[in-house]
C-alpha cells in the first residue's frame, strides 16, 4: 500500500528529470543546426526548471549531485551551449561580438566563487564553540545572519544570479545584438559585486563573532555565576529528541540549579521549550569546562556513544534514568554499569537487573520512581459515555528484527479490524514515531492500518462539533505555538537563534502547563465522540491519549509500565512465539493484563470485562503491579528524585573533598618567594655556623 501511494510522487520525479534532460538535449541540437526559436525555449525553459526545483524539491537535485551534476556543472553546460549557439547564428560576429561576453561571463563565475568564499569564511566567524538556550549571551556580541541566498545557498545563488545572463544573451540571439548580451552579464555581475560587499560586512569586528577563547571565558564567568548542580545530558540522532523531552518537567522542578546539556548542535533546537538554561559543547576540549563548575551530577536518559566522553569528567557523577522501562533487554543494557548508579522506578527494575547479570550491581540501583507520570488520571470504572474509548499505541520494530518488538507487522491489522467491528468502540490509534524506520513491511502495516480507520470514519454519521469548536482549537494552538517555540527568519543560522533564545522572561513553563491542558480540552472536543482518531502528530502527547482511554492494547514496552500508574485495563499482544505461560514469565510487566495472540481473537471478551468491571479478573493484579513497577506512591516520586539528586551530590562533594586532601599531602604547596628568600639566608646562616664551628673543632 504505502508504494502504491509514493509511486505519483516518483513517477512525478523521474519526469521531471527526463525533462531537465529533454531541455538540455534540445539546447544542444538547436544550438548546432541553428534553430533559435527552438534554442532560445529550450535554453529559458532549462534555466527556469532548474531554479523551480532549487526552491521547491531540492532534495531531487540533490541526487543529481551525487553523479556530480551538480548546479555549477549545469549552468556553466548552459552558458556554453548559449555560446555555441551564439557562434552558429549568421549574423553575430564570432570574434568581435561575442569575445567581450566570454571574458564578462568567465568574470561572473569567478565572482560566483569569490562570493562563495566569503560565505564560508562568514559561516566560519559565525560558528560558535558552544551553542547556548536560555541563557544571557549579549556580552558576545551576537548579530542577525546574512541572507540565506549570499551565505548558506550557493546553488540559488548562481541560479537566481544567472537570470539576467541568460536573458541577455538570449536577447542577443534572437536580435543579433551583442548589446543586449553585455547588459545581461552586467546586471548579474553588479548583482554580485553587491552581494559580495555586504557579505563582506558580516566580517567586519562589529558583527563578527568573539574567538573560541573569549566565549569561553564567557561561559566559564556565566557558569561561575549560575553555578549549577545537576544536568541531563543528551546525544542522539534527530528522532530520538523525545527521550530527553520526556524529562523536561521533572528536570525543571529538581531542587537545585538545573543545566540541559547537548553534544550535537541540531539537538538545541529538538528540545522542547523549557526554561532550564541549554548549553551545548559539540567538541569534547570545551566540554572539559565543566569539570571545572560547581555542577555535581549529570543525569543520563539514553546511552549514546559520546556518552563515554562525559564519563571521563572525575569531578561529576553520573546517574542513568533511561527514558522509559520495559522488560526488553534494552531496559538493561550492560553500558549502565559505567554510571555511579543507575535510578530505575521500583523493585521491578532492580529484579530485572539482578536476572540480567550485566554487571551492575545491586548497591548501584535506586529506586525514584517516575515523576513525569503525575499528569496521569487514576481509574474511575466503567466508561460511562456512549463509546468504549480505546487506545491502541504499539511500540516500533527495534533494532534486532525480533518479531516480539512490535505487534504491528503480525497482529496489528487484526487488533484493528476486531476493534473497528466493535459499534461501541471509539479507537486512538498511536503508533511509535520510528514505526517503519527499520522493517518496510511495519511501515507497509501501519498504512494499511490507517487506511482501515479513514474507511471506518466514513461509515460512521452523527452531530460533529460546530465551528465554534474548530475556531476555540485554532485559538488555543496560536497560544501554545506562542509560548513553546520561537519565530525565526527563514534566514536565521545558529548564531542568530541563539540571540533571539536568550534569558526566558517570566514563568514560561508554568504558563505552557496551563496552555497545554486548555488546548487538550479543545482538540478533543473538536471531534465528535463516535469518530476513531490516528495520532501521530507530537499533540496530543501520549499521556493525554491516556487520560481520554478506557483501555490500552500495547506491546512489551514502557507505555506499559507508565499506563499501569492509572491502574486501568490493559491488554498486551504476544507476536513472540511464546506460550502465553512464558510470555508472562518472561515479561513481568504483562502480568496484569489480557494476552493478545496475532489472530486478536480474544478482543470482544477484553471489551466486554471493560464495559462490565465485575469481569475483570486483573484489578487487584493491576495495583499490585502498580506498586511492583512504580514503587510507592508516599513519599511522591518527585520526593524520592530530589532525595536521589541530593545524595549523589553529597558523594560527589565529598570525593572532592578526599580528592583535594589527597592532592595536598601529595604535592606540598609551592612556598612564596619571601619565604624562599628567606629560607635560603637561614640555611647560609647555619652553614657559617656549622663552618666556624668546624673550624674551632679543628
Amino acid at each position: 500500500m504505502p508504494s502504491a501511494g509514493l509511486a505519483p510522487r516518483r513517477i512525478a520525479q523521474l519526469s521531471t528529470l527526463l525533462a531537465m534532460f529533454a531541455l538540455f538535449t534540445a539546447q544542444i541540437v538547436s544550438a548546432l543546426l541553428p534553430n533559435v526559436p527552438v534554442f532560445i525555449a529550450a535554453s529559458a525553459a532549462g534555466l527556469a526548471l532548474d531554479v523551480y526545483l532549487q526552491y521547491r524539491d531540492p532534495g531531487l537535485l540533490a541526487l543529481l549531485g551525487k553523479v556530480r551534476f551538480d548546479v555549477t556543472v549545469r549552468q556553466l553546460l548552459r552558458d556554453m551551449l548559449i555560446l555555441v549557439g551564439l557562434q552558429r547564428i549568421d549574423d553575430i560576429e564570432p570574434l568581435n561580438e561575442q569575445a567581450p561576453l566570454v571574458i564578462a561571463l568567465c568574470g561572473f563565475y569567478a565572482l560566483h566563487f569569490t562570493c562563495q568564499a566569503v560565505a564560508v569564511l562568514v559561516r566560519r566567524s559565525r560558528t560558535l564553540p558552544v551553542v547556548t538556550r536560555n541563557i544571557d549571551a549579549s556580552a558576545l556580541r551576537l548579530s542577525a545572519a546574512p541572507p540565506r541566498i549570499l551565505a548558506r545557498r550557493q546553488g540559488h545563488r548562481l541560479l537566481t544570479f544567472s537570470i539576467p545572463t541568460t536573458i541577455g544573451l538570449l536577447i542577443t540571439a534572437a536580435t543579433t545584438d551583442a548589446l543586449w548580451g553585455g547588459i545581461g552579464v552586467g546586471i548579474a555581475i553588479a548583482l554580485l559585486l553587491g552581494g559580495i560587499a555586504y557579505l563582506g560586512t558580516w566580517l567586519t569586528k562589529k558583527k563578527r563573532a568573539k574567538s573560541e577563547q573569549q566565549v569561553m571565558e564567557w561561559l566559564d564567568k556565566w557558569l561561575a555565576k549560575y553555578k549549577p548542580t545537576v544536568a541531563m545530558y543528551f546525544s542522539g540522532g534527530t528522532s530520538s529528541a523525545y527521550q530527553a523531552n520526556m524529562w523536561l518537567s521533572t528536570l525543571s522542578a529538581v531542587e537545585g540549579k538545573p543545566l540541559i546539556v547537548l553534544r550535537e548542535r541540531f539537538m538545541v533546537q529538538k528540545i522542547e521549550a523549557t526554561d532550564v538554561p541549554v548549553i551545548c559543547f559539540p567538541k569534547v576540549s570545551t566540554m572539559f569546562s565543566l569539570e571545572n563548575s560547581t555542577l555535581k551530577m549529570m543525569l543520563h536518559p539514553a546511552n549514546a556513544a559520546k556518552t563515554s566522553q562525559v564519563l571521563r569528567i572525575p569531578t561529576i557523577k553520573h546517574a542513568f534514568i533511561n527514558h522509559g522501562e520495559s522488560d526488553k533487554l534494552s531496559s538493561c543494557n550492560p553500558y549502565a554499569k559505567a554510571y555511579d548508579e543507575v535510578w530505575v522506578a521500583g523493585p521491578a527494575a532492580r529484579e530485572r537487573y539482578a536476572l540480567a547479570e550485566v554487571g551492575v550491581e545491586d548497591k548501584d540501583i535506586v529506586e525514584v520512581g517516575r515523576p513525569q507520570l503525575a499528569p496521569i488520571r487514576p481509574y474511575s470504572g466503567a466508561p460511562t459515555g456512549t463509546h468504549t474509548t480505546v487506545l491502541y499505541a504499539p511500540t516500533w520494530e527495534g533494532w534486532d528484527g525480533n518479531p516480539g518488538n512490535t505487534s504491528v507487522v503480525l497482529a496489528g491489522e487484526n487488533i484493528v479490524k476486531q476493534l473497528l467491528a466493535d459499534d461501541g468502540v471509539r479507537l486512538l490509534y498511536k503508533p511509535h514515531p520510528m514505526t517503519g524506520s527499520v522493517d518496510p513491511r511495519a511501515g507497509a502495516a501501519n498504512e494499511r492500518m490507517k487506511a482501515m480507520i479513514r474507511e471506518a470514519n466514513t461509515r460512521r454519521s452523527g452531530a460533529r462539533p460546530g465551528s465554534e469548536a474548530a475556531a476555540e482549537l485554532a485559538r488555543r494552538t496560536a497560544e501554545l505555538d506562542k509560548l513553546t517555540s520561537t519565530a525565526f527568519r527563514v534566514s536565521a543560522d545558529e548564531l542568530e537563534r541563539m540571540m533571539l533564545q536568550g534569558t526566558p522572561s517570566g514563568d514560561r513553563e508554568a504558563a505552557i502547563a496551563e496552555a497545554t491542558l486548555a488546548w487538550e480540552k479543545a482538540y478533543w472536543a473538536s471531534f465528535p465522540e463516535w469518530e476513531h482518531q490516528i495520532i501521530t502528530d507530537a499533540r496530543p502527547a501520549i499521556f493525554a491519549c491516556f487520560n481520554q482511554a478506557d483501555l490500552l492494547i500495547s506491546d512489551v514496552s514502557s507505555v506499559v509500565s507508565d499506563w499501569l500508574s492509572s491502574e486501568k485495563p490493559y491488554a498486551v499482544a504476544n507476536t513472540s512465539g511464546m506460550s502465553e505461560a512464558a510470555f508472562r514469565v518472561g515479561f513481568p510487566t504483562v502480568s496484569a493484563g489480557v494476552i493478545l495472540t496475532p489472530a486478536a481473537d480474544g478482543v470482544p471478551a477484553l471489551l466486554e470485562s471493560v464495559r462490565h468491571p465485575e469481569k475483570d479478573l486483573f484489578t487487584a493484579a493491576r495495583a499490585e503491579l502498580k506498586e511492583h513497577l512504580l514503587g510507592p506512591s508516599d513519599p511522591p516520586s518527585l520526593a524520592r528524585f530530589n532525595a536521589a539528586i541530593a545524595d549523589l551530590c553529597t558523594k560527589a562533594d565529598e570525593r572532592r573533598v578526599r580528592m583535594e586532601s589527597r592532592l595536598a599531602v601529595e604535592i606540598p604547596s609551592p612556598r612564596s618567594a619571601a619565604e624562599e628568600t628567606a629560607h635560603e639566608s637561614t640555611q647560609g646562616l647555619q652553614a657559617e655556623d656549622d663552618g666556624a664551628e668546624d673550624s674551632v673543632n679543628a
